[in-house]
């Protein structure tokens, strides 16, 4: 039984991981009806961007991830909101093609880009020893310190994100661009602003998860379609602009495929996708779709 426990806990944890992946997928799929393909490689990019910016900072190696990603969280808003001021706000329209095709060869470039300068080989964020800490819970069961944070910092961005979008007025904004941009800009709102600060905030979220995912495993530049199917299949399986949703279904896919892993090693990643696919059948709008 109390494998079991343990199990359905590391699932969870572990799914607290891919809502991270899928929450900047969420926001701007949200906002501007774009399906940024290069997600999984903006990750991997805020890795690295942690990863380096970390060592030179000569600092205690526990505070130096954290330091560093303090640091990139403006520099990647900005680089959000450049990004879909003079490219992707260029691309956007009723054809989905143009934007699909950019952010494919974002992911080209990315991937490329860090192999030149890192190489092939996977790295780590060093942590201080916060990756191998762990909390006792009784019975003979204990969880990993950093996947609890992590999982806090998911449910805490979910729970942040669903109330910016509900009770403030940038919320209003986002939700009026995404629901009729005509009748918005008459009543004011310059979409290409809105939209640019979407992808903005999205690249805040995309910071974090690279930083903590950094710290929680090996990265690789070759890693960022892996992080964006997963990322993919917990958006789809919470339902597309459900922040709330997304966080469901990042935990849904981490207990089937831990829940696969012990039974077989081979079984947890194909259990996922399993999941993902009956979820398309039954309910392709997702579990907590989007109303108008």
């Amino acid at each position: 039984m109390a494998g079991w426990v343990s199990t359905l806990i590391q699932g969870v944890l572990l799914g607290g991981l891919y809502a991270l992946f899928a929450m900047g997928q969420s926001l701007i799929f949200g906002v501007l009806r774009l399906t940024n393909t290069a997600q999984g490689d903006f990750i991997i990019l805020g890795s690295f961007a942690v990863l380096s910016l970390a060592a030179r900072l000569g600092v205690p190696a526990l505070a130096a991830p954290w330091l560093a990603l303090v640091i990139l969280l403006p520099l990647a808003f900005a680089a959000g909101y450049g990004l879909q001021r003079l490219v992707l706000n260029r691309v956007l329209g009723r054809d989905p093609l143009p934007s699909l095709v950019v952010t494919f060869g974002l992911g080209i470039v990315i991937q490329n880009l860090l192999q030149e300068i890192y190489s092939a080989d996977p790295r780590f964020i060093e942590s201080g020893g916060l990756n191998d800490a762990s909390l006792a819970l009784g019975g003979g069961l204990a969880v990993g310190t950093l996947p609890l944070l992590i999982f806090g910092v998911a449910v805490a961005i979910a729970a942040a994100l669903h109330g910016l979008f509900t009770h403030t007025a940038i919320g209003r904004a986002f939700r009026a661009v995404s629901d009729d941009r005509e009748v918005a800009e008459l009543m004011g709102l310059d979409h290409r602003h809105v939209y640019a600060l979407a992808t903005g905030l999205a690249f805040l979220l995309v910071a974090v998860a690279g930083g903590l995912h950094g710290m929680k495993t090996t990265v690789a530049p070759s890693d960022g379609p892996a992080l964006l199917l997963y990322g993919f299949e917990a958006v789809i399986i919470g339902g597309m602009g459900s922040f709330l949703g997304t966080l469901l279904g990042g935990i849904i896919l981490g207990v089937t495929q831990v829940i696969g892993f012990r039974f077989d090693p081979g079984w947890g990643v194909w259990l996922g996708h399993m999941v993902f696919l009956a979820m398309l059948l039954l309910r392709p709008a997702g579990l907590f779709p989007k109303t108008r």
